[in-house]
């Protein structure tokens, strides 16, 4: 049986193969920042698909910064 999805059994020389094309295209200079493109359209398909909002800030986690310990070998007056 003849599957639609056959085209994407890729392996490693077809990858190589691709990814030197992208590069002899596209330049060494150009391709970190059509990576980056790449990585915020689909981080922002993702958002709208998950229906968060963009105005929320992000969620960081902040550690409590650990008490100083005094030396052990001087005595304060």
């Amino acid at each position: 049986m003849y599957s639609p999805l056959a085209f994407v059994n890729l392996g490693w020389p077809e990858i190589v193969i691709i990814l030197f094309l992208a590069l002899l295209l596209f330049g060494g200079k150009r391709l970190p920042s059509l990576a980056k493109d790449l990585g915020d359209g689909i981080r922002s398909f993702r958002k709208s698909i998950s229906g968060e909002p963009d105005d929320q800030p992000p969620k960081l986690t902040e550690k409590e910064p650990e008490p100083t310990k005094k030396s052990k070998g001087k005595k304060s007056a």
